[in-house]
């Protein structure tokens, strides 16, 4: 059973609907669920099915697209010596196919792509040179990859003959606690908006991880389970992670170690480069980018700075996790999560993941705020400190078309959030700062974003708005 993806369905079955050959590319973070889509979507139905191997030679994967070929139901042949063959024998199982839509499906894509192996070339000659030349105008070519920089870079802005030849794209992103709560619901797990809420700052809204969590078992109780036992099913994702979306994480993991141990508000480039003993360049330039395209970190600059003064930060749930939860304990707790339930430092992790969950649904807080149909810039600002004031930063600005700015301040707590003197006047300070040293004219309203609602206090007329939990799920 699909949870959401209704847009996502839509479009693939619509590619059958279409007059001429299409070409798709799907991507996204690895476990998001890409793969279950597409075969739940098309029901299993290809007229030829294929996945890469995961670190395998070009022999290696030459065998395997010839076994896939055999699989769907081409006599045996020999295993080609290049991809220029393994298409052209695509070529036949293809024109030997009963009349109709053939829907070509090749999984992992990125996996395929060996030194010397000119994958590329061979794709775009099949594409080309034979698939789009086709009097029947009747292929339909899906190809998928974890590798969401691969796809980017070879497939979406490629320069040479694939160049604008993709016809649709579809970047599939992780669950919304709404589709949580619904994969929650359907796997009969008797879980709470909290619950769910906790397991969302960890698990972020990846289905493979959620298909995991057993029902009877508390929150704590899966996550020991999940993540701490010696037998987890999860002990060792991390590694895993990012050693498949990438060729070589070393340097990549360098960078999310720096910003997982750096402020909460981010590190300069510069700060990075300093702290991972990295070399600038062109090459780190490109790392940065592809962790971003890969969803595990943000860039971002001050409403009114320039690019050059930008932070990058950490945003991929079970990467923050991993680093201030997970590494901690090195598995020498069984039941790490049960044991520190009520610590320090679980509260303090709770309230960093609980600002990463609400830059994940700015568009539910819109709906909550009625401003989902105005034009609105979300950005976050920041101003450094010098010898005559303190430095300060807002996290979230939504700055609207009518003339109107949210400053949203969020603050996780297991009851309703009280704002006492000492954090009155600190958002006061973030709010006098902010109209005197932004460019922005507009009038500035300040939004809580808890988890449980506000207490209507002496400081509680500071507030122009809040949004809870609960809206976080609409």
């Amino acid at each position: 059973m699909i949870i959401g993806r209704e847009k996502e369905q839509r479009e693939l079955l619509s590619l059958l609907e279409k007059e001429d050959a299409q070409f798709c590319a799907v991507y996204g973070r690895r476990r998001v669920g890409k793969t279950y889509l597409i075969r739940e979507t098309f029901n299993y139905q290809f007229c030829f099915h294929h996945t890469g191997i995961a670190k395998g030679t070009l022999r290696q994967q030459l065998t395997a697209f010839r076994n896939s070929l055999v699989t769907a139901g081409m006599d045996r042949c020999a295993i080609p010596k290049t991809w220029i063959e393994a298409f052209e024998l695509l070529k036949q199982l293809i024109t030997h196919a009963p009349a109709g839509k053939k829907v070509i499906f090749i999984d992992e894509l990125p996996w395929m792509d060996t030194p010397k192996g000119n994958l590329i070339g061979a794709l775009e000659n099949f594409w080309n040179g034979w698939a789009t030349a086709r009097r029947e105008k009747d292929i339909v070519l899906i190809v998928c990859g974890s590798a969401t920089s691969w796809i980017s870079k070879r497939l979406l802005k490629d320069k040479g003959g694939l160049r604008g030849r993709l016809t649709n794209r579809i970047k599939l992103v992780p669950f919304t606690l709404r589709e949580c709560e619904l994969f929650a619901k359907g796997a009969n797990l008797a879980f709470g908006r909290k619950d769910i809420l906790e397991l969302y700052m960890i698990l972020g809204g990846i289905p493979y991880y959620w298909s995991f969590l057993k029902k009877g078992l508390s929150v704590a109780q899966n996550i020991d389970q999940l993540f701490f036992t010696e037998t987890a099913q999860l002990r060792d994702e991390f590694e895993a992670l990012y050693a498949v979306l990438f060729k070589n994480p070393d340097n990549y993991i360098k960078v999310i170690e720096c910003l997982s141990v750096g402020r909460k508000s981010g590190l300069t480039r510069e700060d990075i480069l300093n702290e991972s003993k990295l070399t600038d360049g062109g090459t780190f330039s490109t790392l940065l980018e592809e962790l971003e395209e890969c969803g595990f970190i943000r860039h971002y600059v001050s409403a009114d700075t320039a690019e050059t003064n930008a932070l990058y930060q950490l945003i991929d749930n079970y990467t923050l996790f991993y680093y201030l939860c997970i590494k901690k304990n090195a598995f020498s707790d069984e039941h790490y999560w049960s044991n520190t339930f009520t610590s320090t430092s679980h509260n303090a992790w709770k309230g960093h993941a609980f600002e990463r969950v609400c830059f994940q649904h700015v568009p539910q807080m819109k709906v909550a705020l009625g401003i989902s149909g105005v034009q609105t810039n979300v950005c976050s600002w920041f101003a450094r400190g010098t010898s005559e004031r303190r430095g300060t930063q807002i996290d979230l600005v939504m700055q609207r078309a009518d003339g109107f700015t949210d400053i949203c301040e969020m603050k996780h707590s297991a009851n309703l959030f009280a704002i006492d003197k000492d954090y009155a006047e600190n958002l006061q300070y973030k709010l006098d700062a902010y109209q005197e040293l932004s460019k922005d004219n507009r009038t500035l309203h300040l939004v809580m974003v808890t988890t449980n609602g506000i207490v209507h206090n002496s400081y509680y007329n500071m507030v122009q708005n809040e949004i809870t939990m609960d809206d976080l799920f609409g």
